[in-house]
């Protein structure tokens, strides 16, 4: 447990990637196989459930640090985060423990079927045994905040430079379903039918922003352009006359889309095809917030089928007749998505990306202007020379977005971050005009400059008029321009409108309260997207 505890410590404190690798390398060379995995299934996103009550874990570690509940509020609204709150004010333990992070895991398994006192006593002698530090990740792992800043291509690239395997190999063995309390590390890494089993799909391939002019890309007749989609990026894929549909979150979907049962007799078996999960009807994707209405949901009602039916976008192939294909260059692969598209009798929630017709840069920038036109967020430009690759590469995929839509709005509430901003205000609430009231409408916490949060953190403390647990109401006199995706209509919030991928900007230093934006500015920015 210190060994990974100091990894998690030491990774919250950088922001340079390679640092990041060294660390998780370093991790990886000296830890027990038992908590290579554990390491592995918590940076992949499989941590155990766990039945506890957050209330109940707060109670208990009150009673031990022995103060008052007024006491515990103010310093969870100072610290911001309840798994180090609690570290912080339980009492110092002289000596530690010596367990390791999978006997920990271990640890856990107890407190699934123990009665509550059982799962106090378990708990309050864990707390008695680590370190503040260690008590904070046990914390964390205990109450499902594990969060940390690091994306899974970095703990692949690390896996791989110590394994001596391929990040494509290793992102291709972590990905799927597998259960940390039955396999081994080596199995997973290093066992030889590990990438070869039925449902298993392939890492993604990611594209970069566009940088500088198109005209950089050279002759346009080497590229496809093709509709941005905005929806869940999946991978369909039918083996052995099953159908597996995995998210980019490399989460098994299948079930939660019943309307593509059909794809399992439509494609061939030994097909894995890269597209886009949308709503769509009427020959038209629907806004992405339709999409949200099925995502999370455990059960399909015949009202959500009906409300929201979805369509799969295919724009890629990765596995044809049961072969990798991904060597093959993007004009061939579009070639077998088209004939195998054109093969299909009843095309149904079955779609293809359309490739987009154009001549020169110049056309290319005229259709870019239609973009929300199409239900689209701008486009994808693909060299037609391209193999699909592994994670995010430069060269060969770029996403061409379409300008944020934007509002300025107050800041009117701010509450703290995490982890290297535990101790600064950076998330924030805005809000604009109706008539004379300030009217919450988003959340952002990024965009700004790390001396420009820590300006506007000096403000919040120095302007704070109510504090509700962790967040403070500000006097509104900041003014910011917030950009987003999509805008759309919404009964869960008192403005009736919300928006998608809200981020700052910038910071309107040049406009008084006053000036900012209005629901109705808004709601016109709603009716032209519509």
């Amino acid at each position: 447990m210190k060994r990974f505890t100091n990894l998690f410590l030491e990774l919250d404190r950088t922001t340079k990637t390679n640092d990041k690798v060294a660390l998780l390398k370093a991790y990886f060379l000296s830890a027990p196989d038992e908590d290579k995995l554990w390491a592995l299934a918590l940076f992949t996103g499989r941590r155990p459930p766990r039945k506890i009550k957050t209330a109940q874990i707060q109670e208990w570690a009150i009673e031990q640090a022995h103060i008052p509940m007024w006491l515990f509020r103010e310093s969870y609204g100072s610290v911001g985060d309840l798994a180090e709150t609690i570290s912080l004010i339980l009492p110092a333990n002289t000596s530690t423990a010596e367990k390791t992070l999978s006997e920990w895991f271990a640890y856990f398994t107890q407190l699934n079927k123990a009665t509550d006192e059982e799962k106090k006593q378990l708990i309050i002698a864990a707390w008695k045994q680590l370190s503040t530090y260690e008590t904070f990740v046990f914390n964390k792992l205990l109450m499902g905040s594990f969060r940390i800043g690091v994306s899974q291509t970095l703990v692949v690239r690390a896996i791989g430079e110590v394994s001596e395997l391929s990040s494509a190999v290793v992102s291709h063995r972590v990905m799927g379903q597998w259960d940390p309390y039955l396999t081994s590390y080596k199995e997973l890494i290093y066992g030889e039918n590990s990438a070869d089993t039925t449902s298993k799909p392939y890492p993604f391939y990611l594209a970069y922003g566009l940088e500088g002019k198109l005209e950089g890309l050279g002759k346009p007749e080497d590229w496809f352009a093709e509709w941005k989609w905005d929806g869940i990026r999946s991978q369909v894929i039918v083996r052995n006359n099953e159908l597996y549909i995995w998210s980019r979150g490399e989460e098994l979907v299948t079930d939660k889309f019943p309307e593509l049962e059909s794809l399992k007799t439509q494609l061939p078996s030994g097909t894995v095809l890269d597209g886009e999960i949308v709503c769509y009807e009427n020959d038209r994707p629907l806004p992405f917030n339709i999409l949200q209405t099925r995502i999370g949901r455990k059960n399909v009602t015949k009202k959500i089928l009906t409300e929201a039916p979805v369509a799969f976008i295919a724009y890629d192939v990765m596995e044809y007749e049961g072969h990798d294909v991904r060597q093959k260059p993007q004009e061939e692969r579009r070639k077998i998505l088209e004939e195998l598209f054109d093969q299909t009798e009843i095309k149904g929630a079955f779609k293809i990306s359309p490739l987009l017709t154009f001549h020169e840069w110049d056309d290319l920038k005229n259709l870019h202007l239609q973009s929300r036109e199409h239900a689209a967020e701008g486009f994808m430009i693909k060299r037609k020379q391209a193999h699909y690759l592994t994670g995010r590469k430069k060269g060969d995929w770029w996403k061409w977005k379409v300008d944020p839509l934007s509002i300025d709005a107050v800041l009117v509430y701010a509450q703290k971050g995490s982890g290297r901003r535990a101790e600064l205000y950076t998330d924030y609430t805005f809000a604009v005009w109706e008539n004379d009231k300030l009217i919450p409408f988003a959340k952002a916490y990024s965009g700004l400059t790390d001396a420009e949060i820590r300006e506007v953190d000096r403000y919040i403390k120095q302007n704070t008029i109510e504090k509700f647990g962790p967040v403070r109401t500000v006097k509104p006199q900041l003014v910011f321009e917030i950009g987003f995706e999509g805008i759309n209509e919404s009964s869960r919030h008192k403005s009736g409108i919300a928006v998608r991928f809200p981020r700052i900007l910038n910071w309107r230093k040049d406009k008084k309260l006053e000036e900012a934006d209005t629901l109705d500015n808004l709601k016109g920015i709603l009716k032209a997207y519509k």
